[in-house]
């Protein structure tokens, strides 16, 4: 993927969970594997590889179980903020990290144990009802939100 410089989108989301929560969900390998993926995605397995540390890198590979397609995503972490901030390029394996998308996370505490994420793309378009990159994010998000309910239980 090479950055479209205009082309830009946020997402936000409030989550039913503590901040700490939403930062490890982003940053532990076993975790984002349950949601790095829009629904009806997989993800492979073994894939997954977080190191969220400044110039530490992340891999995944997606699966689209009809077809067999694989959607292989890589990038590098910029600036790591715990629990607050998460900034990293998204691109495919091998694409220059100067010129990937950047995709900026910000963790916002909010009463009663809950959270706002705000998550900005920076590089690449996308809208609600695309059936692409904004409408694929969203979905992971409804996963996330799954995932982090369940473990509040």
């Amino acid at each position: 993927m090479t950055a479209q410089s205009d082309a830009q989108f946020t997402i936000t989301r409030i989550f039913n969970a503590p901040r700490e929560l939403v930062w490890q969900a982003w940053t532990e390998s076993a975790d984002a594997a349950e949601w790095w993926h829009p629904r009806g995605i997989l993800i492979k397995d073994g894939s997954v590889s977080v190191d969220a540390r400044p110039g530490g890198r992340y891999a995944y590979t997606m699966v689209n179980p009809a077809d067999g397609s694989e959607y292989p995503t890589a990038g590098v972490y910029r600036e790591v903020d715990p629990p607050r901030r998460l900034v990293f390029t998204w691109a495919s394996p091998g694409d220059p990290d100067d010129t990937a998308p950047v995709i900026t996370v910000d963790l916002r505490e909010l009463d009663d144990d809950r959270t706002e994420m705000l998550f900005h793309v920076r590089g690449f378009p996308g809208a609600p009802g695309d059936e692409n990159v904004y409408d694929g994010w969203d979905s992971a998000f409804d996963l996330l939100g799954e995932q982090l309910a369940a473990r509040i239980i």
